[in-house]
């Protein structure tokens, strides 16, 4: 089956960003005057909640605080947000997300074999844009034919409507594209949507569950940091390219 659109969530999946969100956060919650600090495991968990603002309604919410003080708080995310996302921003502009392994070469991969490229993410517009151009280039961003913004839909992941409004946009079926997430809520909004959905897990999603997902590697593999040989025998290759995600669907239309 001819693949027509590779649709790629952001945050752990094109680049392990999770890191310099929390610092961020906690730099954030510094110059708010909190007395706060997320831990790795503790952000860990936090992500089972998407989106920022969400991330930090939830994390007030298990805070033993008073009626009051938790209404002073909520009226304060906005605030705090904005503040993590400039932090986060210029962490980003300097060079300190990359992309992770096989991203980029899968990227023009799927230029060469005119597979369009999308995004489908819980994250800002802002932030999107700002790790593009910072990964891949100033014009980057012109890669992708849709790109599908958190702030673009009312319910976020686990919800699909993310990947419903970028096929939408695409004008594709579900079954002519195929996803590319790093978590549960990532993986549950891809399938929900009706796609093929291939799972390779950072260390922040590592231990949740991926039972759901067509098809779980370590990464995309590279010509530097090729598949182990467990994913490079599940995928045919020791890397996955458009060829090996083409066989992978032909495979599942010739079964059904």
């Amino acid at each position: 089956m001819k693949l027509k659109a590779l649709i790629f969530d952001v945050d752990g999946t094109l680049a392990d960003t999770e890191e310099a969100h929390r610092s961020a956060f906690n730099e954030a919650f510094r110059q708010h005057g909190l007395d706060w600090n997320w831990s790795k495991p503790k952000y860990a968990h936090l992500l089972s909640t998407a989106g920022g603002k969400e991330r930090l309604a939830a994390y007030f919410d298990s805070l033993p605080l008073a009626l009051s003080e938790r209404r002073a708080l909520t009226d304060r995310i906005s605030a705090i947000h904005k503040t993590k996302t400039d932090i986060y921003a210029s962490m980003v502009a300097a060079g300190h997300v990359s992309l992770r392994d096989g991203v980029e070469r899968l990227i023009d991969e799927a230029a060469l074999a005119n597979v369009q490229l999308a995004i489908a993410s819980t994250t800002t517009l802002a932030n999107i844009e700002t790790l593009l151009r910072t990964t891949l280039g100033r014009y980057s961003t012109q890669r992708f034919a849709v790109v599908g913004a958190g702030d673009q839909v009312r319910h976020k992941k686990p919800a699909p409507e993310i990947y419903r409004f970028v096929l939408r946009e695409l004008a594709r079926s579900a079954h002519e594209c195929v996803a590319i997430e790093d978590s549960a809520n990532g993986l549950n909004a891809a399938k929900t949507a009706g796609l093929y959905t291939v799972v390779t897990p950072s260390y922040w999603t590592r231990a949740e569950d991926f039972s759901a997902a067509d098809m779980v590697l370590p990464s995309l593999g590279s010509h530097a940091r090729p598949l182990p040989p467990r994913a490079a025998a599940l995928v045919g290759h020791t890397m996955l390219g458009i060829r090996e995600i083409e066989q992978q669907l032909a495979g599942i239309r010739e079964y059904q």
